[in-house]
């Protein structure tokens, strides 16, 4: 290899596995096109340039502290929030098998689980995969829930089904129409025999969630914040101790009920923030999920974690 060729392959990988640079963004600084960007990141893994270590055994005590905490199946704490991907990835590889009916959600940390896919051999599973809402506009490609469905679906062959149709609707009545096509019932249909959910998880205080930072609007999100809203899951939102609220704004949203959740055998959270604290914490409540991937430093505030006031 020549030495331009490492030099530019570690600039590359530095950008995408430390700066959660894009492969667009990758790509348009360089010159390059995106299947190119991809080639060498795999070149760099096989070259050994890139070694990525998600497992730590010294996480092991605090793994165990969160999960006799929240009573939760399985806790999985990384080093960083740039590892977040291949850790999701890592768990579904372990968990996932044959006739299983995996959802997924979409966004940032969702489009990194499917990137880091796209760069790993999976194993085939003759299982299904689909998301768990419908489309939102003004996303990044990479994280447009249909693109994290075809890559996870082409690196394990596994069955793909997609949803065409909104993630919000301009009314409930619109909504309506659109679940009486045979695509989104198909789908709603999928959504009742979830095996595996692996979802991300919003909060207001978090400002890389665009939606809590004004899609609908900033009075908008007040008055959610008003009633105690925390956190949301497929932009169903809910307080502190999981109660769901804005009833309104449900009806007009096209995804999974997330009281479903309460009975899929894997509901992983992946999520990692000093600012999703609070998100998290009322997700564990309201049982939406029962898997929590995360890093070190949330892990510590949410072992040391008290609400303020207890809520009936």
């Amino acid at each position: 290899m020549y030495t331009v060729d490492r030099r530019l392959l570690i600039k590359i990988s530095e950008m995408y596995y430390l700066e959660n640079k894009n492969q667009n963004e990758i790509a348009e600084q360089f010159g390059l096109n995106r299947i190119t960007v991809g080639k060498y990141l795999k070149k760099a893994l096989a070259e050994g340039l890139v070694k990525i270590s998600i497992a730590n055994d010294s996480y092991g005590v605090l793994e165990k502290a969160l999960e006799k905490k929240y009573g939760l199946k399985e806790v999985y704490i990384v080093s960083f929030a740039s590892e977040l991907g291949y850790a999701g990835l890592q768990y579904i590889q372990r968990i996932y098998s044959q006739d299983d009916v995996l959802g997924i959600s979409w966004g940032r940390t969702l489009g990194a689980v499917a990137q880091a896919a796209t760069l790993e051999r999976c194993n085939p599973v003759q299982a299904d995969i689909l998301p768990l809402g419908g489309s939102l506009e003004n996303v990044n490609d990479e994280h447009h829930v249909n693109t994290i469905i075809y890559k996870m679906a082409t690196a394990f062959k596994a069955r793909s089904h997609y949803l065409y149709a909104p993630f919000f609707t301009s009314s409930a009545a619109a909504k309506a129409v659109f679940m009486q096509d045979s695509n989104c019932r198909r789908i709603a249909a999928l959504w009742e025999r979830l095996t595996i959910a692996v979802i991300g998880i919003g909060s207001p205080a978090s400002s890389s969630n665009w939606i809590w930072s004004g899609y609908f609007g900033n009075e908008y999100m007040e008055l959610l914040q008003q009633a105690g809203g925390v956190g949301d899951i497929c932009s169903r939102y809910y307080d502190l101790v999981g109660r769901r609220i804005d009833e309104a704004l449900e009806n007009r949203t096209i995804a999974i009920d997330i009281n479903l959740l309460k009975q899929v055998r894997h509901s992983i959270g992946i999520a990692a923030s000093p600012a999703k604290v609070e998100a998290i914490f009322g997700a564990i409540q309201g049982q939406y999920i029962n898997v929590l991937i995360t890093d070190e430093q949330t892990a510590q505030l949410l072992l040391q974690f008290k609400p303020q006031q207890s809520e009936g």
